[in-house]
């Protein structure tokens, strides 16, 4: 027969486990949104609105948030791995990692839904 303080110790650690679990589960995303944010603040913040209000610096760059009015964000990710040469006229031409574009991508999906907290 096991004694109470074990069963007790037991279930802390299943609890542990779990939130464990949980946290590693949601802490990636988080992480990655955040690096895409500042992704766009380090790349695109001159030219482009990067939150959820203001206007862009240039008024010929398109705010981040409307993107996904004009097509899927999605549709971005070859572009920016292989390296954007349109879009406005004075516009650098750059490209990203695999995982940055990955982190970008979901920043701007974060702005979408609404839930971009910068």
């Amino acid at each position: 027969m096991k004694h109470p303080a074990g069963t007790f110790q037991s279930h802390i650690a299943r609890g542990f486990v779990v939130i464990s679990a949980i946290c590693a589960a949601l802490t990636p995303a988080a992480a990655n949104q955040e690096q895409g944010r500042r992704l766009a603040q380090l790349y695109c913040a001159r030219c482009h609105a990067i939150d959820r209000v203001s206007p862009s610096p240039l008024r010929i760059a398109p705010p981040f948030r409307t993107l996904h009015e004009r097509y899927p964000v999605e549709m971005l990710q070859e572009s920016l791995a292989e390296g954007i040469v349109t879009g406005h006229p004075t516009m650098p031409q750059f490209s990203f990692e695999r995982d940055q574009v990955g982190d970008f991508i979901l920043f701007l999906k974060s702005l979408e839904r609404g839930q971009a907290d910068r």
